[in-house]
């Protein structure tokens, strides 16, 4: 195990609904220290004693100020089920801040490119990033926290029936907005992320990719989220742990079924 971490108290302050299965949480703690990079994520613990390991969810914004922590995340099983559940004032255990983020050094036109889930751990750091942002943003249909991130960007929205934005994805918006990019940040499904990886080689244009692997525990025990990133060895590639390496890698190091 690699982590350092220990589990703390954290006291829910809000939790809601932002469209069908998708739920906002804002916890606080005073027991942590608010050291968070853009691209981390914690472990939720859940009070069932059948489910040992905890969910890693991706955080969306830190308020180090009231020691807040604003989480979105899907439903999609029964850890996720019961957090969707939780109400003001009730407890929940947490490990943070764990992984690695994104580098915040680039100072130019910041290009951002969020999918699904993948979009909301995509707003801090588009808050804390400098330079130029163009935001685009792909949604299946419901879209959500498209205002809070028109303060830090210029946002273009896809879904796939153009109920909202434009019809089509986000990187077919790319290709007619970008004429200028001195880097790329994204978090969303692999498709998604092999072709923003393609986008990237073909314009030169620096790239990092938070991978949304499937962790088991979390913190690099399991080893159920190694990915394919290349170096300089007989294979040409080590397998690294998503949550431990991760979840953020230089897109031309990742190998995406190579």
């Amino acid at each position: 195990m690699c982590v350092s971490k220990k589990k703390v108290i954290a006291k829910i302050i809000k939790n809601e609904i932002l469209v069908d299965n998708v739920y906002k949480m804002v916890v606080k703690s005073e027991e942590l220290i608010y050291d968070f990079k853009p691209g981390q994520f914690v472990n939720l613990y859940s009070k069932d004693k059948s489910m040992l390991l905890p969910r890693p969810i991706s955080v969306c914004e830190v308020d180090e100020e009231n020691k807040e922590i604003t989480l979105v995340f899907m439903v999609v099983g029964k850890g996720t089920k019961e957090f969707s559940k939780l109400r003001e004032n009730d407890d929940v255990y947490l490990m943070a801040f764990l992984g690695n983020g994104f580098d915040l050094d680039c100072e130019g036109e910041n290009i951002i490119v969020g999918g699904g889930v993948g979009t909301p751990p995509l707003l801090e750091l588009a808050k804390r990033l400098k330079g130029n942002n163009k935001i685009f943003l792909g949604f299946r249909k419901d879209v959500y926290l498209i205002d809070e991130f028109k303060k830090y960007g210029e946002v273009y929205i896809a879904t796939e029936d153009g109920e909202h934005g434009e019809k089509g994805n986000v990187i077919d918006l790319m290709n007619k907005y970008v004429k200028k990019a001195d880097r790329i940040y994204s978090c969303g499904p692999k498709g998604m992320l092999k072709a923003v990886k393609e986008y990237a080689s073909n314009n030169n244009v620096d790239a990092y990719l938070s991978l949304e692997e499937r962790m088991g525990c979390g913190f690099g025990a399991c080893v159920g989220c190694a990915v394919k990133i290349k170096e300089d060895t007989d294979k040409g590639y080590k397998n690294k742990k998503v949550c431990v390496d991760g979840p953020v890698f230089k897109a031309c190091e990742v190998m995406f079924d190579e």
